[in-house]
């Protein structure tokens, strides 16, 4: 090939490469994640202790901080406890209901959400968990549905006794479906609808009543193991109240408490 000017004898052409540039993970972000993922598989059953620090610094070749952020990064996520004192260390725990429930509250609270949001995720996922719960109820689920129940029908409960009856009547449906996302799902939106109508203006007698009939004949209905007619009358009562909410109060905003 002919030399050009520019181009001195001997030297080899070069073209201009161009990079982009790279995002090189923490160690210990690397480290939580195999972690994680080996937890999520079932390497690490419920309960098992990781090995020490000492002996993780040592398998891994990281140092100790970098292994001690994994481990951290682990906790927040909810999926080791670390212990403390002689018989103490990194345990696995696997996530269960309570870890969907955390992260929706965070997103309710985060997002701001508003009231009727939070209704119609209502009305979309309580008739699944009514149909499923008058499938897969048994005798304990029973037993707290009716517990529930009582306290509703207490006509003598201050308003905080009777929304907190009312909380348990939703989570004592949804644990029956035994379904840990939907009842993951409900143990968060429990928690806002009872922050967001703790009022007067929501609940007198008449509305105590009505609430007491709509939960007997869905509670009826999953004691019979019908599950269409659980279902529709789930849907009918949640339908209803979301009606009367956005009758009473024009608020768009939900607010949990700490």
């Amino acid at each position: 090939m002919p030399m050009t000017d520019s181009t001195p004898s001997g030297a080899v052409e070069r073209h201009p490469v161009r990079l982009q540039p790279m995002s090189v993970p923490k160690a210990s972000d690397v480290l939580a994640n195999d972690l994680r993922e080996r937890i999520l598989r079932g390497d690490f059953p419920s309960g098992t202790a990781l090995p020490p620090e000492r002996e993780l610094v040592n398998q891994t070749k990281m140092s100790r901080t970098t292994v001690r952020e994994a481990l951290r990064i682990l906790e927040v996520q909810g999926l080791v406890v670390i212990k403390t004192g002689r018989s103490g260390g990194a345990f696995v725990q696997l996530p269960g209901a309570e870890s969907v429930s955390a992260s929706v509250s965070l997103l309710i609270r985060g997002q701001q959400l508003r009231l009727t949001a939070l209704l119609e995720m209502c009305e979309a996922i309580e008739p699944a968990c009514a149909g499923l719960a008058a499938k897969y109820r048994d005798d304990d689920d029973l037993a707290a549905l009716d517990a529930a129940n009582a306290k509703v029908a207490d006509d003598r409960s201050s308003l905080h006794e009777f929304l907190k009856a009312n909380v348990d009547w939703h989570l004592a449906v949804a644990a029956a479906s035994h379904n840990e996302l939907l009842t993951g799902f409900m143990s968060a939106l429990s928690e806002a609808t009872y922050s967001s109508t703790e009022s007067a203006a929501f609940v007198d007698d008449e509305v105590r009543t009505t609430i007491y009939r709509a939960y007997k004949n869905i509670t009826d209905a999953i004691w019979a193991g019908d599950s269409a007619a659980a279902t529709r009358r789930m849907t009918k009562g949640v339908h209803g109240f979301a009606k009367a909410v956005a009758r009473v109060e024009e608020r768009t905003e939900i607010v949990i408490g700490d």
